[in-house]
């Protein structure tokens, strides 16, 4: 599953890609969410363009969009708070 959900939070599993020519959110690999990030992954830039991006689109703060694994690598697991942009994404994702 590519995501994990409470009552609170909504874990993201995500394979990001950077040095996307745009931001967004791709498709669903097996157990992943693929993002495009434009910025690439050059000194934390990629991983600051990824937060940036979750944070507008679901429209949370940057400071609520937490790295649980994965900042070095192009496999990361964030954390963010679960609402009503973040359910309404997760179905039109498993309905895709």
């Amino acid at each position: 599953m590519w995501y994990e959900m409470d009552e609170e939070w909504v874990i993201f599993s995500i394979k990001a890609q950077p040095g996307s020519s745009k931001n967004r959110f791709a498709q669903i690999l097996d157990d992943a969410l693929k993002v495009n990030i434009k910025a690439p992954a050059v000194e934390g830039a990629a991983n600051k363009e990824l937060v940036k991006f979750l944070a507008k689109s679901f429209k949370v703060p940057k400071s609520s969009v937490e790295f649980l694994s994965g900042e070095t690598s192009k496999k990361k697991r964030i954390r963010l708070p679960r609402n009503e942009k973040v359910e309404a994404f997760i179905k039109e994702m498993d309905e895709r």
